[in-house]
């Protein structure tokens, strides 16, 4: 998804132990080649599309906190 000049990619990675662990790519699409964020098991969920939504609101949060939209 797209989300104010940003491409943001939300996962759910399967664990042994039968959890999700939510997983997130951000990259800024003005920045030079290469310029993204990853983050790994921000949390754990029962179910695979409860860890992509919770990984896609925290996306959210993460790019209105850095207070300004990427230049397009």
């Amino acid at each position: 998804m797209r989300y104010k000049g940003y491409e943001v990619e939300a996962s759910a990675h399967a664990l042994p132990s039968g959890l999700y662990a939510a997983n997130l790519t951000i990259e800024n699409w003005s920045s030079p080649p290469g310029s993204s964020f990853t983050f790994d098991a921000l949390d754990y969920f029962f179910e695979a599309d409860h860890a992509i939504a919770y990984a896609s609101r925290w996306a959210r949060l993460w790019i209105d906190q850095r207070g300004r939209p990427a230049s397009c």
